[in-house]
């Protein structure tokens, strides 16, 4: 292999790394959530795989954009910021797409952000998105779906 076929084997294989976790979010279906008039884009990780990835590695979200977490089953949900720059809000949100609570995590922390209850669902928005638009805890979600019905 001479040094040109190198040189475009290397940027082939860059190239690849950098488009493939693109296109593994880009893989993730979305809904359309409604937050009183708001209007929000979720990707829904609704897999073990896709709810353990989360939104690690991103450094920006477009407007009205998050992550809707959807779980098997109501439980105590839990989460942390280990591998993720973006700062983040959180609203826990339970069976009938009430807002349990909501908590503002801090890139790459280790600190765990529970649900004050069993909930289903987890909705992550780029940090003060909900306290920018008054959101508190009891207000109705719409458009939550629980897993396996879309």
């Amino acid at each position: 292999m001479n040094t040109l076929q190198r040189l475009r084997r290397t940027i082939l294989l860059v190239t690849l790394a950098a488009v493939a976790p693109l296109q593994a979010r880009a893989q993730l279906p979305t809904d359309t959530l409604t937050l009183r008039f708001f209007q929000i884009t979720a990707e829904v990780a609704d897999t073990p795989a896709s709810r353990t990835r989360g939104l690690m590695g991103r450094t920006a979200l477009p407007p009205n954009h998050g992550m809707l977490f959807v779980f098997e089953q109501s439980d105590r949900q839990c989460f942390w910021m280990k591998n993720t720059p973006l700062p983040l809000s959180i609203a826990f949100i339970d069976d009938a797409g009430k807002i349990a609570n909501l908590a503002d995590m801090q890139p790459f922390s280790e600190e765990t952000h529970c649900s004050s209850r069993p909930v289903r669902f987890a909705l992550e928005m780029s940090q003060g998105w909900f306290a920018q638009r008054g959101i508190v805890p009891g207000e109705q979600v719409s458009g939550v779906r629980i897993q396996g019905a879309r």
